[in-house]
């Protein structure tokens, strides 16, 4: 059997596994195909996740967007679990839609791991088949580079995306059809209905323990940050642009590391970002910035 780091989904979520081993092998490879394949994990496993558990309210759109977006999605996940999503959905469309911008292996495999974190707690949350080791981590030194895959192009994505949301739409006009007549209809509300009672049973059975997995939230909160500055034309290529070391600070040692530092084409900084939890006031994180950004003006 092929290795993966997804493997604890074969029992429960097979369809979330056939998409998640594509974005995991292809990561180093294809790195526009891999992060397409987390996107269309990711969607796969949010549909799912609506169609099978009443604490969901509809949103009001099927798309991606509109899933992650729901309000009663964060209350059941929490706040981590739609960073994350979202992430792996602005890296997914970037992969769909910007064929002028580079989708770098690093990319890939950081949409990767957030798309592991995200399949751990719905496995987690919803397996009939027993505790996930809470242990369980993503580590992107087991992405291997295959020489077998070539690199996809947008215009290779979108023939790939449209010919799954024809294969979705030839399902759900099998569902209307089943519906139109009132054997098929009860049919399918009473399959609904065993399938939600056997969510909620798991759900309840896995969340009465408490979930132990460390989800990396800092990582995440990094990874955000660093495609945004990606986005603003800031490539973060050189290793003095994050964690600059800067003296005359008012501390102990006098020694401060900045988050990022924005460099100028002359080599002097323009600017620099510090990053914070967002349970933290802002301004905490602007005064520091300000202490940063005096001591590199004094070096």
């Amino acid at each position: 059997m092929e290795k993966t780091q997804f493997d604890f989904l074969s029992e429960d979520f097979p369809d979330l596994l056939k998409h998640a081993k594509m974005a995991e092998a292809a990561a180093l490879s294809d790195p526009r195909g891999s992060c397409f394949y987390a996107r269309l994990t990711l969607e796969t496993a949010l549909k799912w996740l609506y169609s099978r558990d009443p604490a969901l309210k509809d949103p009001y759109s099927d798309n991606l967007n509109a899933l992650i977006a729901e309000p009663s999605l964060a209350k059941l996940t929490g706040p981590a679990i739609v960073a994350k999503a979202d992430f792996i959905r602005v890296q997914g469309n970037r992969a769909a839609h910007e064929g002028g911008k580079r989708i770098s292996a690093n990319h890939a495999a950081a949409t990767v791991r957030e798309l592991f974190h995200v399949c751990y707690w719905i496995a987690r949350t919803y397996s009939q088949n027993g505790k996930l080791d809470p242990a369980l981590k993503f580590d992107a030194g087991k992405l291997e580079k295959t020489l077998t895959i070539t690199a996809s192009t947008v215009e290779q994505i979108k023939a790939l995306s449209d010919k799954h949301a024809i294969a979705q739409e030839a399902l759900k006009k099998a569902e209307e059809e089943r519906k139109t007549s009132e054997e098929g209809r009860k049919a399918l509300e009473e399959e609904l209905a065993r399938l939600r009672a056997e969510v909620a049973a798991a759900r309840a059975a896995n969340q009465s323990r408490p979930d132990e997995h460390d989800y990396d939230e800092a990582t995440t909160r990094d990874a955000f940050i660093d495609l945004l500055l990606s986005e603003a034309g800031w490539p973060l290529d050189s290793s003095r642009d994050r964690e600059f070391p800067v003296e005359g600070m008012p501390n102990q040692t006098g020694e401060g590391f900045v988050d990022y530092v924005l460099w100028g084409d002359d080599g002097k900084p323009l600017a620099v970002v510090e990053a914070k939890r967002t349970k933290k006031d802002a301004r905490v994180g602007q005064q520091q910035a300000k202490l940063y950004a005096d001591c590199l003006e004094k070096m």
